[in-house]
């Protein structure tokens, strides 16, 4: 199997960065969420209710800065806060994080585009969040994810949901970190190890999709498909299922091109 794609998402659920080539570190791939767009009572937003944070591109500057760039607006430069900016308890899902809060000139241009009032802030300590331990290792720290440091899914599965769907859908729709080719439809399902390049990753669970894989990432309209669609073949327990959860076991670089070997079946 082959390293196909590779992706991160600078700021929480807004576009997806292609890359080359990545470095992981304990909790992710460096620069995929470490930031994060909040609301006026510092609780997370996504494109769960706001599906056209998809159309804003955040280019990805050395040590974590970013160009923010959107449809009729001016790109503007995103300098990591220091020392002396305010710190914010933000809200995501379970968990409560401090978060240091981006100038008052990128947080105007953040809410002209979103049409609300909103702050944009970076995780400043990488071991401020952890992942639930039922499924990951204790101690395993995340950034602003969902829920766990890495997203896998193969090609294979898409094209197997794509045969089912009136309309083909492109991967970005499950924005994902690694993009997998060479397995059978849905073979991620009996991983348990993989290794990436020079680096293993613990596959600790299924992930559960929601209404963002619904959202065109390039048009921001939102539709039924493929939730609907999934739901009739990967549904368990009351949920849908595409793709797997990864914590990386150790750090270093991976690349498109990298050979993929499961290490551990489930």
């Amino acid at each position: 199997m082959i390293l196909e794609e590779l992706y991160i998402y600078p700021i929480k659920s807004t576009h997806r960065v292609t890359q080359i080539r990545a470095e992981v570190k304990p909790w992710g791939l460096a620069g995929d969420r470490r930031w994060m767009i909040v609301d006026d009572e510092a609780n997370f937003l996504t494109q769960r209710t706001i599906p056209h944070m998809s159309l804003i591109q955040a280019v990805p500057q050395p040590g974590e800065k970013v160009m923010l760039s959107a449809f009729g607006q001016e790109s503007i430069f995103v300098d990591v806060p220091g020392e002396t900016a305010p710190i914010l308890q933000v809200s995501i899902w379970r968990d409560s994080v401090f978060a240091r809060v981006a100038s008052d000139q990128v947080n105007m241009w953040l809410s002209t585009f979103l049409g609300r009032t909103v702050r944009l802030v970076h995780m400043y300590d990488t071991n401020s969040r952890l992942t639930d331990p039922t499924y990951a290792k204790p101690g395993t720290t995340i950034s602003f994810v969902d829920g766990y440091p890495l997203l896998c899914t193969t090609k294979a599965s898409l094209l197997d949901l794509n045969r089912k769907l009136s309309s083909p859908i492109p991967m970005g729709r499950f924005r994902p970190n690694v993009v997998v080719s060479g397995d059978r439809p849905f073979g991620e399902d009996s991983w348990k190890r993989i290794q990436i390049g020079g680096i293993i990753f613990s596959v600790v669970k299924p992930c559960t999709r929601c209404t963002i894989t619904t959202v065109d990432q390039d048009t921001a309209l939102r539709g039924k498909e493929p939730l609907r669609t999934l739901s009739s073949f990967r549904k368990r327990d009351g949920k849908v299922y595409f793709g797997e959860n990864l914590v990386p076991e150790s750090t270093g670089v991976i690349q498109r091109g990298d050979c993929v070997e499961v290490l551990e079946f489930d």
